[in-house]
């Protein structure tokens, strides 16, 4: 066994290990591409980061590529972000073209990876229409939205449809983000990996350093919400729910921290926006982190008492995960994956506005005892639902139910 492998077993146990052999067996000598358009910077760019090495490790054939496009690709899909998730947006043709035209001269560029693999799975919007320019492709494609898609502006969705209703499969994270495709559906909630250095665990003296390294007073309790600038994580009403709190627990403290991605145009402005918000209140610190900070986020959410993900729109919410992981409850926003982690009233709270928020920040404070055995459950939750072989696992099962169709039986041994 190797060391990996035997890292993963002693998290989740080795009947799942013995899952994964016998699940890999069914997919022997076959090629598998992972196609985003970022390898840093948001959840699932982290997702791959991990699950590719280990899918390697299992014995597949499997790659991970990058779409890369110029400043009006960028603008459009995330354009198409913002409209999936309900936004009334109108994207001008030039950035529709300009989308098309990076797809058309990706696929001839990975199109000897791409025709010959056996699965490949094209993640979110960005590299959606590949699969339009690679008419000698052998094998099945999977389309994996990890966004919010149960409200989309139906202009953006219709032109989005053409490119994806010809995939063999799509996978939400959630059935309530699913949409009339003609082809088999699945549900699979993204994971973490307890191995890697934002989830690890921390000696007290680092988790200590990084409160020095930001200002933060150890002594004093500590709200953190960990995301993108992005207006859907809604940072200005944390700030508003920040200074709700406060008028009731005076020493409270803020840090939200976040960072830019190569796919998203609009985080400078967000942050900017934050700032001026915040009007240099020395209570809210605004950090901006580089995207491989993986230890100082690990550090700050073990640091903190509460963790904040108060998003309006919501794909899932790793940074939810990663939390509840640490056995830190969390006041989470009454949207789409967040729902599927945060048990109301045992692993936490599910929040709609700002006021809501700063309620449930002052019962947690107020309640150390309830604090502490709403973390407990969080962490055994994650243990149970979330992590990466989870994933992983269904991923296979996906994967072998495309490659071997219609047969009545499948053995695994």
């Amino acid at each position: 066994m190797s060391s990996l492998i035997e890292a993963y077993s002693k998290i989740a146990g080795e009947d799942v290990i013995t899952q994964l052999r016998q699940l890999v067996r069914l997919l022997k000598n076959r090629r598998v591409v992972h196609v985003n358009s970022t390898r840093e910077g948001g959840g699932v760019a982290e997702i791959l980061a991990k699950l590719v090495p280990l899918m390697q490790e299992l014995g597949l054939d499997v790659s991970w590529e990058v779409i890369t496009g110029d400043e009006r690709f960028f603008q459009c899909t995330k354009s198409f972000h913002n409209a999936l998730q309900g936004d009334r947006i109108d994207i001008p043709q030039r950035l529709l073209d300009a989308y098309e035209e990076t797809n058309r001269q990706t696929a001839k560029e990975l199109a000897p990876v791409l025709e010959g693999a056996d699965i490949v799975f094209i993640h979110d919007p960005q590299p959606a229409p590949l699969l339009s320019y690679c008419g000698a492709r052998k094998g099945k494609w999977i389309w994996r939205c990890h966004i919010d898609l149960s409200q989309p502006h139906r202009t953006t969705w219709k032109y989005l449809r053409q490119f994806v209703r010809d995939y063999d499969a799509s996978i939400f994270s959630l059935s309530d983000f699913a949409q009339a495709l003609p082809h088999p559906q699945y549900l699979i909630p993204p994971s973490i990996d307890p191995l890697s250095e934002k989830n690890i665990a921390l000696e007290e003296a680092e988790i200590r350093g990084t409160c020095d390294q930001f200002g933060l007073d150890p002594e004093r309790p500590l709200l953190v919400q960990v995301s993108r600038f992005d207006r859907f994580k809604d940072p200005i009403g944390v700030v508003q729910a920040f200074r709700l709190a406060e008028k009731y627990v005076p020493d409270l403290q803020l840090v939200l921290a976040g960072g830019g991605a190569s796919d998203d145009p609009e985080g400078e402005a967000v942050r900017r926006e934050v700032e001026a918000f915040s009007g240099g209140d020395p209570d809210i610190h605004i950090l901006e982190l580089p995207a491989n900070a993986h230890r100082t986020i690990n550090a700050l959410q073990r640091a903190a008492d509460v963790v904040l993900q108060k998003s309006i729109r919501e794909g899932f919410g790793l940074t939810v995960t990663e939390a509840m992981w640490k056995g830190k409850p969390v006041v989470g926003g009454n949207t789409g994956g967040i729902r599927l982690q945060v048990i109301n009233n045992h692993t936490g709270f599910l929040v709609n506005s700002p006021e809501g928020a700063a309620l449930r920040v002052r019962y947690l404070l107020e309640h150390p005892d309830k604090l502490r055995r709403m973390g407990e459950k969080a962490a055994g939750f994650v243990r149970e639902n979330f992590l990466l072989t989870r994933q992983l696992r269904e991923y296979f099962t996906v994967m072998a139910a495309l490659i071997h169709g219609c047969e009545d039986r499948i053995e695994l041994e």
